[in-house]
């Protein structure tokens, strides 16, 4: 296990996903009736309602990010290959390993930075998906042929998407089935937590892992033409410890709002400047990201 660390604070960020091409995210086909889609879609149990897991759109961050950097897929996961540090030299400066977390076997890390939460149907959408002239409750069917090379005959098979224009975004906790309104606002799509100055670095590589995503593909069958998503409404807020006692906040404090990740990215140095000079670090510790006192360590931070 790593050395002696302390939870300096959190960041949380607000964000829609909106469907720009169909998308397929793949459920169990156990249920599907007879005459069903062959691909359907992951839906929600209890209203039927597809949705979005945060395991699939932190995945494809982390595997795009891993491509974008360079680092080897060295470690298996079952049939998945994915980029892991063996050694605590190679640990102690590699994002990927820090804010996407690595295997509890690995003695040497540090907790995971990042949560992604599941995102839902828009509820100002779901009246709409409903009604709306679909070949199955909230999706639509995509016909797709594979051609024989050899006798040039179709075989066709089904693809269940979501179509496009749908919105998802999380839930609230203080509203269990409905997104919070009010002074609250939409939920946190993402949660990041802050143990050295570095993570607030490593948090830019979260946003840079969405620009990736937005300029790949989400789900399954995106070469041809699935899954584009789109980033919307964006919005970062933070909790840090307040008062003599550090107690934890009860409430998120709020940014200014996004309306694109063209204009978060522009914005956020400035943000994570201003929180970084709010945290109060502590003393080092033998971490190469840690520090002396509050934004001591941030003022000689360089953000990328």
């Amino acid at each position: 296990m790593a050395e002696r660390f302390q939870l300096r604070g959190r960041l949380f960020l607000r964000a829609e996903i909106h469907v720009v091409t169909g998308l397929h995210i793949g459920g169990a086909g156990g249920k599907v009736a007879i005459g069903g889609v062959d691909n359907p879609v992951i839906r929600d149990p209890l209203t039927d309602e597809p949705i979005l897991p945060g395991s699939s759109l932190k995945g494809k961050m982390r595997s795009l990010l891993e491509r974008w950097r360079g680092f080897e897929p060295n470690h298996a996961i079952g049939q998945a290959r994915i980029h892991v540090c063996k050694k605590p030299e190679e640990y102690r400066d590699c994002s990927v390993c820090h804010v996407f977390g690595v295997p509890g076997e690995i003695e040497f890390a540090y907790p995971t930075r990042l949560i992604v939460r599941d995102a839902f149907l828009d509820p100002g959408l779901r009246r709409r998906l409903r009604e709306a002239d679909l070949d199955l409750p909230f999706t639509e069917v995509k016909w797709e042929a594979a051609i024989d090379r050899i006798t040039s005959a179709a075989v066709p098979r089904q693809i269940e998407r979501v179509p496009a224009g749908a919105v998802f975004r999380p839930f609230s906790l203080r509203s269990a089935r409905e997104p919070a309104d009010g002074g609250d606002g939409p939920a946190p799509l993402m949660v990041y937590s802050l143990y050295f100055p570095r993570d607030l670095e490593w948090f830019v590589e979260v946003v840079d892992a969405m620009g990736l995503v937005e300029d790949d593909y989400l789900g399954g069958y995106g070469s041809r033409g699935s899954g584009q998503v789109a980033f919307r409404n964006l919005q970062l807020g933070y909790k840090i410890p307040e008062g003599e006692t550090g107690s934890y906040p009860a409430d998120i404090v709020w940014l200014s709002e996004s309306p694109d990740l063209v204009h978060f990215r522009s914005a956020l140095p400035r943000m994570l400047e201003e929180i970084g000079l709010r945290i109060e670090w502590g003393t080092p510790t033998g971490n190469p990201a840690s520090s002396r006192t509050r934004g001591e360590r941030w003022r000689r931070s360089r953000i990328p």
